[in-house]
């Protein structure tokens, strides 16, 4: 939409009425743009508590239970987060998005949230007990992350709320192959939308036929390797937890090899 405005055959009050009657028009398509993106990216808030692992570089929190391997690499970074096993809901939430904030202690909370997302597990003790012991929900975190959240390091296990929340990306989903002539492992990451893979699908370009890829570990799905996918472009189907999938023709070229990053499209 254009607005424009009388110039040289209206006086200068009706100018100004104008343009305030615009900026009015703006500030209230600024509010509505708002709220309809809150509305769709806010969850129900639960309860759990917090602690960190590693130290302020956090090498300790790169790899993980989810496969991505280096965190920096990925995407990830230090705003991650292992969970206890009721969360982690054996490999499920792999790629989830949470705001968590301190809750209900003044002494120990810093004011605001953080967005972290799910990249390992965080295990009970070997006596079954701990902080991550079943049925417990727990996140064990990046010192920083854990310091953008608690008043110190020595807070201890902090109380929080959290929720799911949209995973907002750059560029497009990622596709890093990997394996040998005999299976094809693709570690599947920087996932939008509910941010969480629960399936993933790969065709070669020769083919009309998807085959069903199985979650070796994390977000790293295997398929034994198939005579029709040898020398041929990739495409690949990738459903998130939600149920939404987006399908990404030829991501990877017929003279692929083993250890490239492809991009797809994106949530």
């Amino acid at each position: 939409m254009i607005l424009q405005f009388p110039t040289s055959n209206k006086s200068t009050r009706e100018i100004k009425m104008a343009r305030s009657a615009m900026g009015f028009i703006v500030s209230l398509l600024l509010v509505a743009s708002s709220v309809a993106v809150m509305a769709a990216t806010l969850g129900d808030w639960d309860f759990a508590d917090a602690t960190f692992y590693g130290d302020m570089s956090g090498s300790a929190t790169m790899g993980g239970d989810c496969g991505y391997g280096d965190l920096f690499e990925q995407g990830y970074g230090l705003a991650n987060t292992a969970v206890s096993g009721v969360l982690f809901n054996n490999y499920q939430t792999c790629g989830a998005c949470y705001e968590v904030e301190c809750y209900n202690d003044q002494a120990r909370c810093k004011e605001g949230s953080i967005t972290v997302t799910v990249t390992s597990l965080c295990p009970p003790a070997p006596d079954g007990g701990g902080l991550c012991q079943l049925p417990r929900k727990h996140f064990d975190m990046a010192e920083v992350s854990y310091l953008k959240l608690a008043t110190s390091p020595i807070a201890g296990s902090i109380p929080i709320r959290f929720r799911r929340v949209t995973c907002v990306k750059t560029g497009g989903i990622r596709f890093q192959i990997k394996g040998n002539p005999w299976w094809i492992l693709v570690l599947v990451y920087n996932v939008g939308g509910s941010g969480d893979v629960a399936a993933v699908s790969i065709k070669g370009s020769n083919s009309d036929k998807w085959i069903a890829m199985q979650r070796q570990w994390g977000q790293n799905w295997q398929v034994t390797m198939m005579p029709e996918l040898r020398g041929q472009g990739l495409s690949f189907q990738v459903t998130t937890g939600d149920g939404k999938m987006v399908e990404s023709d030829n991501v990877a070229p017929a003279n692929w090899q083993f250890g490239q990053i492809f991009e797809g499209k994106q949530f």
